[in-house]
């Protein structure tokens, strides 16, 4: 599997990859597909590359929808991506009580996700609003691309310690990137058993952030 990507250089290319994908340098090879210049005097350049994954970094193993409820959430999957103009084969990845998840394999996987995850994230909301128009059982739809949900969860996790451990350094608060509800319960969780540590989310509107901070032997 692979995912195209452009930069004004190779670095800022590799480094759209990594932020689009929430992969780390050495799970992924990179091949320099054509170098573009225009503007006035050709000055101006663009570096175009593509992103090859490295082996088990994709998720194995997908199915066919097997029921009408499946199919129906499948194709409007798959139709909302052609009509951004990326489309994608959208596979079931797994089912579990009150869950079904789904699988999204596009070259374009990486706009497909969007930075981070955001494209994801809106294909997940609004498959979410198909869903509970079908079926009245409240199926909650977890869209996926190129395993990126699991990386991304893993990062957070790391990047919750690295900030606890920050906090409880200098005693002073620290302020997160805005996220999802799902990331931001993540973080919660992540440092909820710390006891010099607090944590709130501030903001207004699906994307919010997530302040730490220190409140000693309280």
């Amino acid at each position: 599997m692979y995912q195209e990507f452009e930069g004004k250089t190779e670095k800022e290319a590799i480094d759209l990859a990594i932020e689009a994908l929430g992969l780390e340098r050495d799970e992924f090879d990179v091949e320099v597909l054509e170098t573009e210049k225009g503007g006035i005097f050709n000055l101006q350049k663009k570096v175009k590359i593509r992103v090859h994954l490295n082996d088990g970094i994709v998720a194995e193993g997908s199915e066919d929808p097997e029921n009408d409820f499946e199919h129906a959430v499948v194709d409007f999957v798959h139709q909302v991506t052609e009509r951004m103009g990326y489309p994608a084969d959208v596979r079931v990845k797994y089912r579990e009580p009150g869950k079904l998840g789904l699988r999204l394999d596009s070259p374009h996987s990486g706009i497909l996700i969007g930075k981070k995850g955001k494209n994801l994230d809106a294909l997940q909301l609004l498959a979410n609003i198909v869903a509970g128009r079908l079926d009245d059982r409240e199926t909650r739809i977890i869209v996926d691309a190129e395993n990126y949900r699991q990386r991304r969860e893993e990062n957070l996790i790391r990047l919750a310690q690295q900030v606890g451990d920050q906090v409880l350094q200098t005693r002073k608060s620290k302020l997160l990137e805005p996220m999802n509800p799902f990331e931001r319960r993540l973080i919660h969780t992540t440092l909820n058993n710390i006891a010099q540590i607090a944590t709130k989310s501030e903001g207004e509107g699906l994307y919010k952030q997530v302040r730490v901070v220190y409140r000693g032997m309280e």
